[in-house]
């Protein structure tokens, strides 16, 4: 018997139900992810048009001025949505298995990896190719500090800051700062905090 067609599969995987992680099709996709940000991460120094069109061939919707810092990977790239001013260091990993979706001026540190998917915690299961994702959510004006691990179905609210080095397993809300493993919400972001900081240009 033959799998479902690709789109099928991606339809069932938004649907939060065990999948089959090993399928030639999702396979297949995830080899054309990789090859694809080999031709995006070879691209930089060249002009940040082209290498928007680049990204736009890699991911499902990239806003004016996306932009990733080598070396950026994702698992299939289609499901992930960037927005607007979005910018990511070093090393960014994006495992898309479900819907990945990053609001406008995000900021994003080096190391950082976005997980969807989980596989299944029984063993037999496991080997067989049993995976489940569920969707992650950052929304305007995040700032993700370097070596943040962000686990499946997180949402983080606007303007949110999560400190260096934090795991993310539940969500966060708007205009908070939140770190530690697993993450926990330290204190709401008020005008304490502004510096007296004037752009230059």
């Amino acid at each position: 018997m033959t799998s479902p067609n690709l789109q099928q599969q991606f339809a069932h995987m938004a649907t939060g139900a065990p999948y089959d992680d090993l399928t030639a099709e999702l396979v297949a996709a995830r080899q054309a992810a990789v090859l694809a940000t080999n031709t995006y991460n070879a691209s930089y120094g060249r002009p940040q048009a082209e290498r928007e069109a680049l990204l736009r061939e890699v991911l499902g919707a990239a806003g004016e001025g996306a932009n990733f810092e080598p070396t950026f990977r994702c698992e299939f790239g289609r499901n992930i949505r960037v927005g607007d001013r979005f910018w990511a260091n070093f090393d960014c990993v994006m495992l898309d298995g479900a819907a990945i979706t990053i609001g406008d001026d995000v900021l994003i540190g080096p190391k950082v990896g976005i997980y969807t998917s989980n596989h299944a915690f029984d063993l037999g299961e496991r080997i067989a190719g049993a995976c489940d994702a569920r969707p992650v959510t950052i929304g305007d004006g995040v700032w993700i500090a370097g070596g943040v691990t962000i686990l499946p179905g997180v949402s983080i609210g606007a303007g949110s800051i999560i400190g260096a080095g934090s795991v993310v397993t539940r969500d966060v809300p708007a205009g908070v700062i939140a770190a530690g493993n697993p993450a926990r919400v330290l204190r709401t972001i008020t005008e304490a905090d502004r510096t007296g900081y004037v752009p230059q240009h």
